[in-house]
This record gives structure tokens, C-alpha cells and sequence, in this order.
């Protein structure tokens, strides 16, 4: 690690006086916070009850200038107008956090409650965030090139906007500004996962349930390496189908996509035949990488002419002396020369990693094309706050069409060394608890869909390995977090995450051990999806106004982050509707976040359903139903979808319906039989219907959803 202390944004420094933040601070880096104020008056503020490191407490009693204040101080605005004395004539207020116990690469250090009266004081407040790379570093990084902190000076909060939540606001954009400048965002991914495998390629391995088979790093190496010569040899496209589920066969396919300095485009096999053909039009593939198993197991998948299929469980034994090769040239051959003969890492940064694709509001899949930059960035994001000790073993049974599957079970294992236990159906809980015991899995990431499974069919014998728990794609009810405790003595953690921000955003996670003489900083709150990863801004906006509005009220949540996609595929206007163009994403969620930073989400805003995972477009359901019932040609709506919630699956299709029979049970479940026939998957069929006498509708003609919504709750 270097001993150099980079400052980003000094000139953001006010000439004249404030209160200066900074969300940390360690004995080592005081000397440089002093510097920054050279020759201007500084007075250290502390809160009264605080426990100042014995280092830091040293310096500033042989300072002679220091001030206290209360969090129970019942007007700290009549406080703050005190404190003003010390910004007069170009004087800096410098508040001192305690130190805290808290989980890696948390910007702030600063509880909530004292947060808030520092923002009550009603002084000009300018954020410092104090960020330790070291602390998010990927293990592949060389610790000499990471400067020994970074510090990033965020934007001056003028005093009549200063609150407890402007300040985390303006900390977290300054963080996201200091992680954003990390000199290894601008690799390659392809190189990564090079210098992982090699790294770890005599210990990590790949235990694949679907066969009991086992593949060390080292082996799955020469295999990627190898398949990624017959791809160039293929084709002649920037991008490759893989149509596979979870298991050795996916893995070595999308290394070796990557290798072959193309981008994977893991095709969603649930889902409509018209969006499947679709995402295949868009990213204009002509070669698919799959396995004669599979094409029989899912036989109603619109497969493409046998030509433009490769089988991977044909062409890698035709390939096997050159593995074994490879096997022991890529433990004697550096990175570097491994990198030249195959021509990796020659994309990198900016350029397109990966390819996937999520529905529209009209159905059609929008392509999300994530670059190198965001999956590296998430990759650190996801592992730097989960800090999965070493030795650790990850069931990997999620998709990998979806970007949680991706991110969290292909490239960050392989990145970061941990163990892999994979098997293709997460549905298929029994096994997976068998799975479970024999490999001593300490980390499983599913969804509440799956835990319930877990909860019917898996002893709570055989999950006493598990150390953490993380469900994600559904809102994780507060009795399934407690009866899946009571049962397997460990508490299920919800995180939060999009396609398009590569796509974790936020995580709960055990709280960290208490430390004598420390505060604790939370790392969980139920209700929560957790606080926000490092390196990620937010901010809020007024439903109704689209204005700016606090982090502690309810508005739509935008994020700003390395891990941000850079826009739809070929679809510019898509694109601005949720990109500005200084990087900030519209998520379409609505949210708040409060005094201790957990991100709490509240609704949405579009016309979706999260369903088991799957977002189900209402549209794309409202015109299937549509045609098969013969209503295309009706002036007036005779039909609606409405999500509501349901404590199985987080949501449930539910249909308005003005033609509805007398018999409710069985229209449902000829309609099922009529919408699955055209291709429309089981999920996205209606559960129930409900007669309605009409669809509300607005003056403007558009469907009056919170009307909708009323008539179906009143239903349920």
C-alpha cells in the first residue's frame, strides 16, 4: 500500500467560514485535514458524550480550541447560532467522529441522531468523506498501486438547506466521487477473471451438483481458455448466446465468451417466445452455446437451426489434449503472456462486458448492455461489504439471464476465490439442502420465493453451515424473515439491486462485532434493503413534481455509481427517459432513506410485477389477453392487469374484467390455458378475475391505477 494521501476536489474548499463533516477520521490522516485549512482558524467540535480515539484526543487537547454540544440538546438551532462565533472570518467549525465498530468501506461513521443535530445547527456544512482503498480493494489489485486514503472533498450544503439527510447525501456523493477514480475501473474484465483463475487456481474449485462432479480453478482456466480459440473460430460476431442453466457448463461458456473478447448474452430460456426471439434480433447473434441435455429438457424453447448451435458437451472433448496443455502452460506462464497469446484484455473500461436483457413497458425486452467498468465496479462493491472470509463455499443456483446470477455467482467467485457449488434448479430445495451439508455452503443468495422452499422441504439440520443469507428480486415478507430464523437459527438479509446497476445497489448484513471503548454503526435494519454500497450516490425526487426532494422523504430513487449501465441497447429514447447525462439513474422505484442511511422501498412507480424474481409487464399481459378473448377491436378497455401484493411470490396478477362469467374459477383457468398456449409464461398468467362494472379509466384515457388497484384489493 502506498504511503500517498490523494485529495480530490480541493478547490471546492470555501473561502469563508463553515462547519466541516468529515463522515470518519483516523489519527493517521488529522495532519492532512489540518493542512487542508492552513492559516485559517480551526475550532474542533465534539459531541459531549463521545469516546475520542486517545491519538486524536492528544492532538487536539494541545490545540487549545475546541467546542462540545449535545445530540439530547432540545434546540441545537440556538446551539448552532453559538458555533457561529467559530466560522467568523474565514474560521473552520471541524467536527470529530468517535470511532465506531463498523462494516468495511461505510462512509459514514457519524450515528444518525448526531448527524441530524449537526445538521440542525443551521451552518454552511461542507462533507468530507476519508475512504481507505485498501478497504475495497479486489484481491487480484496490488496493494502498492492503492493510495493509503483517499480524501474527497463533497460540495458545500448552503446553511438554510443543512439537515441530517443533506449531509449523508453530499457523503455518499463524495464517496461515490473518490470510489469513481479508481485507477482499476478502467481494466478489463476478461483480465480479471484471468488473474483470478490463476490466483487461485490451485485452491478454488467448482463442486457442480447436477453431476457430483468437481473442477479446480486451475482446469476451468484451460477449459475457457481453449473454448475461446473454437469461438473466435465460429464466429465472427461481437456477441455470443449462451442458453444454459447454472453449473460448470455456464461458467466455462461465459469465460470463454469473455476470453474470446466477446460479450455473452445469457438468454432468459423462461420466458415469451416473442421476447425470447426478440433479445436474439437485438444483439444480433448467430452462434449459441448450449447442451444436448438442455435442448431436451426445454424442448419448447424456440431453438435456432442446429448450424448455429454449439454444444459444449461435444466440442470440449474434442478439445481435451490442448486443456491438458493449457492446464499446465497457464501454471507456468505469467498473466501477461497468457493475456498476449490470446488477445485478452484488449476490451476494457467503457467498452460492452455483458449483454442482458429485462422487459419493457410494451413488453419488448430492453437490451442492458453493462461495460467492463460496471461489472468490475460491482464486483467490489458486493464483495468488499460482504467480506466473505477466506475458505468460504457460495451456492450458485440462481440464473444466469439475471444479473444477480451473473454478477454474484459467475464473476465474483472467480474474482475473489471463493468456492462454487452450483446446481441448475433453485426451485429444487431438497437437493439444494443436500448440497448444502456435503460442501459445508456458508453463503446462499436466493430469493424469499425460494427460502420458502427451503422452509418446507430442508431440515433445519442440514443449513447449520450457513453463515449468511442474502434474498434479493422480492420484497422479503417480515414473517418469512422470522419463521425461517426460528427454524434455521439464522436471519435472512434483504438486499436491492437493478439490471441496469449491474445490479447490487444495497445489502443488509450482521451487524459487526461490538469493540470495547466503540460505537456501533448498524449494518441491518428489518423493513430495509440496507445501506447503500460503497461507492453509490442517492438522491430522491417528488413523484409529482420530479424536484429534488430530502433523502428522508418519500420520492423516486436515483442512483449514481460506477456500476451505472450506460443505456439501453440501441434505444436512445428509452435511454434519456432514465439517464441524465451526469450519470444519474431513475430507478422508477419510490423510496426513502433515513436518519442511519437504510434504504427503505416503498412502491413502484411503473407498470410492473415482481413476481418470484420475474418482472411481469402488465401491457405485454393486457394484450394477450386481449387477443386471445377477441377484444383488439373494443373502443372501450373491457380488461385490466393489477399487481397486489401476495405473501407467497411478493405480488400477484390479479384481472379486472367487465365480460367475467358466473364461473370466476373456471374462466381463470381456461384463460391460463389460452395464454400459455400462445406462449406467455405460467407467471405472467392472472391469478384471479375480478368482475368490475367498468375499467376506471382518467380524463386523459390512461387507466386509472390507483382506481384499479382499489377494485382488486377489495377482491382479494
Amino acid at each position: 500500500m502506498s504511503s500517498a494521501v490523494q485529495i480530490l476536489h480541493k478547490d471546492r474548499i470555501p473561502a469563508t467560514g463553515c462547519l466541516v463533516i468529515p463522515g470518519r477520521l483516523e489519527a493517521s490522516e488529522l495532519p492532512q485535514l489540518i493542512s487542508l485549512f492552513s492559516g485559517r482558524p480551526i475550532t474542533w467540535l465534539i459531541e459531549e458524550s463521545t469516546d475520542l480515539d486517545p491519538e486524536i484526543g492528544a492532538l487536539l487537547a494541545d490545540s487549545g480550541s475546541g467546542a462540545a454540544f449535545s445530540d439530547d440538546d432540545n434546540d441545537p438551532a440556538a446551539a448552532g447560532e453559538q458555533l457561529k462565533a467559530s466560522i467568523a472570518k474565514e474560521g473552520v467549525l471541524i467536527f470529530v467522529p468517535a470511532k465506531q465498530a463498523a462494516r468495511s468501506s461505510i462512509p459514514c461513521h457519524i450515528p444518525g441522531k448526531t448527524l441530524a443535530t449537526l445538521g440542525a445547527f443551521g451552518l454552511p456544512a461542507l462533507p468530507i468523506v476519508i475512504d481507505y482503498p485498501q478497504e475495497t480493494a479486489l484481491c487480484i489489485e496490488r496493494p502498492g498501486s492503492l493510495p493509503r486514503a483517499v480524501i474527497a472533498i463533497g460540495k458545500v450544503i448552503p446553511a438554510k438547506d443543512s439537515s441530517g439527510s443533506a449531509l449523508r447525501q453530499g457523503l455518499l456523493e463524495a464517496a461515490e466521487e473518490s470510489f469513481s477514480s479508481r485507477s482499476f475501473l478502467k481494466g478489463s474484465l476478461a483480465t480479471a477473471l484471468l488473474e483470478g483463475l490463476k490466483k487461485h487456481g490451485g485452491r478454488s474449485k467448482v463442486y457442480d451438483g447436477s453431476d457430483d462432479s468437481t473442477l479446480g480453478f486451475d482446469r476451468l482456466l484451460a477449459a475457457a481458455l481453449v473454448l475461446s480459440k473454437h469461438i473466435k473460430e465460429e464466429t465472427d460476431n461481437a456477441r455470443v448466446g449462451i442458453i444454459l442453466p447454472p453449473g460448470k457448463a455456464g461458467l466455462v461458456a461465459n469465460l470463454a465468451v469473455i476470453f474470446a473478447g466477446k460479450t455473452p448474452v445469457n438468454l432468459n430460456f423462461t420466458a415469451s417466445h416473442e421476447a425470447i426471439r426478440s433479445a436474439m434480433r437485438q444483439a444480433g447473434l448467430d452462434r449459441y452455446i448450449t447442451a444436448d441435455p438442455f435442448v431436451r429438457k426445454v424442448a419448447s424453447f424456440p431453438w435456432p437451426p442446429n448450424r448455429d448451435l454449439i454444444f459444449i458437451e461435444r466440442v470440449l472433448p474434442t478439445l481435451k489434449s490442448k486443456i491438458i496443455t493449457w492446464t499446465i502452460l497457464s501454471k507456468i506462464l505469467p498473466t501477461g503472456v497468457i493475456a498476449t497469446l490470446f488477445g485478452i484484455g484488449k476490451k476494457k473500461n467503457h467498452d460492452e462486458a455483458v449483454l442482458l436483457f429485462t422487459s419493457g413497458s410494451s413488453g419488448e425486452p430492453k437490451g442492458v448492455a453493462l461495460t467492463h467498468r460496471n461489472m468490475l465496479a460491482n464486483v467490489c462493491q458486493f464483495s468488499s461489504r460482504l467480506e466473505a472470509p477466506e475458505g468460504s463455499k457460495l451456492l450458485g443456483c440462481l440464473p444466469l439471464f439475471h444479473s444477480f446470477g451473473t454478477t454474484a455467482t459467475l464473476w465474483f467467485p472467480v474474482i475473489e476465490g471463493v468456492d462454487l457449488v452450483t446446481y441448475p434448479n433453485p426451485l429444487d430445495t431438497k437437493r439444494l439442502g443436500e448440497l448444502i451439508v456435503q460442501h459445508g455452503v456458508n453463503i446462499l443468495l436466493a430469493t424469499p420465493t425460494f427460502l420458502r422452499g427451503y422452509m418446507k422441504r430442508v431440515d433445519a439440520e442440514q443449513l447449520k453451515s450457513l453463515e449468511l443469507v442474502v434474498t434479493g428480486a422480492e420484497k422479503l415478507p417480515a414473517s418469512l424473515t422470522e419463521a425461517f430464523k426460528e427454524k434455521f437459527g439464522i436471519e435472512p438479509q434483504e438486499g436491492y439491486g437493478l439490471t441496469e446497476t449491474s445490479p447490487a445497489t444495497n445489502v443488509n448484513l450482521p451487524n459487526p462485532p461490538a469493540e470495547p471503548g466503540k460505537g456501533l454503526i448498524p449494518s441491518t435494519r428489518q423493513g430495509s434493503v440496507g445501506h447503500m454500497l460503497p461507492g453509490l450516490a442517492v438522491r430522491l425526487t417528488n413523484p409529482a413534481t420530479d424536484q429534488p426532494c430530502p433523502l428522508d422523504h418519500q420520492g423516486i430513487i436515483w442512483f449514481k455509481g460506477s456500476n451505472i449501465f450506460p443505456g439501453y441497447l440501441n434505444n436512445p429514447k428509452k435511454t434519456e427517459e432514465v439517464l441524465t447525462k451526469d450519470g444519474w439513474f431513475r430507478t422508477g422505484d419510490v423510496g426513502r432513506v433515513d436518519a442511519d442511511g437504510f434504504l427503505f422501498i416503498e412502491g413502484r412507480i411503473s407498470r410492473f410485477s415482481k413476481i418470484a424474481g420475474e418482472m411481469v409487464p402488465h401491457e405485454t399481459v393486457e394484450a394477450a389477453i386481449n387477443k386471445a378473448l377477441g377484444l383488439d377491436s373494443e373502443a372501450e378497455r373491457k380488461i385490466a392487469i393489477v399487481g397486489i401484493p401476495d405473501p407467497q411470490k411478493g405480488e400477484a396478477i390479479y384481472l379486472l374484467s367487465t365480460i367475467a362469467g358466473p364461473a370466476l374459477e373456471q374462466e381463470c383457468i381456461d384463460l391460463r390455458y389460452k395464454l400459455m398456449d400462445a406462449g406467455l409464461p405460467s407467471l405472467w398468467c392472472p391469478k384471479a378475475i375480478v368482475p368490475v362494472h367498468e375499467i376506471p379509466v382518467l380524463a386523459s384515457g390512461k387507466l386509472d391505477l390507483k382506481g384499479c388497484e382499489n377494485l382488486a384489493l377489495s377482491d382479494a
